[in-house]
């Protein structure tokens, strides 16, 4: 790794994602290989949202590796309104060998990046959520032992979460086909640097509003939750901009009978989902441990240089 910092997916190189991947199937399968690794070393949990599988599979993380996590709550730091993103970031450099941010702003991330001496891990942004994304595709190329050839559907928002999904999916060839309603697609700047990285590996990034289109054939479908935390006043509008694209058995049925179902949690049963989500399909807790190999994987390549 070269960068200092994991911001998004689309920073990286094939290569640097690939070597996440592979560190991370290394770590599943012996997760006490790299034991003293990051002795002594402590990571700044930063977070302006509570979350409960990336504060606990960071902290598990951290102690696999011989480190230590420290969580800093909302009411604590107030980052952005009792202190500002640069004296965080330069007073936590002091202290801490790495920070892992959960934010609102992405451009808090940005300014976490410029002003810390230490490395800073994106753990969630309302552009992208990297971390989670390499986990999906990880939990993809376990399932599916490679990716080749793999089509995965999604369902939903085009949010911070799709946004890294088919970036990551792009850079390893995975096939992608988005559905989501009128006005909701993913970032342009995002979905056109997906579509130019995916046709370097001969594989595909395919965005219709049509949900049926979308799963028609798929291996994996995959759907979030369609009112993020800070979006609930946009409640009643986008449950009703969403009707027709839930996952359920009708359209499983119809299109993809087959197909394993992801969802990064916290999910919304009678919402984005219904009880699929409890099927013998689904994939999530398994999207869920994955998340803390992969990162540990990404702490010990981000936090673990000399």
């Amino acid at each position: 790794m070269n960068r200092k910092d994991l911001l998004t997916v689309g920073d990286m190189t094939r290569d640097e994602v690939l070597d996440i991947l592979r560190l991370s199937r290394i770590l599943k399968r012996t997760p006490f290989k790299k034991k003293k690794a990051l002795t002594n070393k402590t990571l700044a949990l930063l977070f302006q949202k509570p979350s409960n599988r990336t504060r606990i599979s960071f902290e598990v993380a951290m102690t696999h590796l011989g480190g230590h996590a420290m969580y800093l709550s909302p009411q604590e730091i107030d980052m952005g309104g009792r202190e500002p993103a640069k004296d965080v970031a330069c007073v936590l450099s002091r202290y801490v060998d790495g920070i892992a941010a959960r934010v609102f702003s992405h451009d808090d991330i940005v300014t976490l990046s410029h002003y810390a001496d230490v490395p800073v891990i994106n753990a969630l942004s309302d552009l992208a959520h990297p971390c989670q994304a390499l986990s999906d595709v990880f939990t993809i190329m376990e399932k599916f032992r490679g990716y080749r050839k793999t089509k995965l559907a999604y369902v939903g928002d085009g949010n911070n979460v799709l946004n890294s999904l088919m970036t990551a999916c792009a850079k390893v060839g995975i096939n992608i086909f988005i559905a989501t309603p009128v006005g909701y697609e993913p970032s342009g700047d995002s979905l056109g640097k997906a579509k130019d990285d995916a046709k370097k590996r001969g594989s595909y990034v395919n965005i219709t509003n049509d949900p049926k289109e979308a799963v028609s054939g798929a291996h994996v479908v995959y759907t979030d939750v369609w009112v993020s935390m800070g979006q609930e006043d946009e409640r009643e509008k986008r449950l009703r901009d969403f009707e027709g694209f839930q996952v359920n058995n009708t359209l499983l049925r119809e299109d993809a009978k087959d197909a394993m179902i992801m969802h990064c949690l916290p999910a919304h049963r009678g919402e984005e989902i219904t009880d699929v989500i409890d099927g013998k399909s689904s994939i999530v807790y398994d999207q869920a441990e994955n998340r803390m190999h992969v990162e540990k994987a990404i702490l010990l390549k981000y936090l673990g240089r000399k």
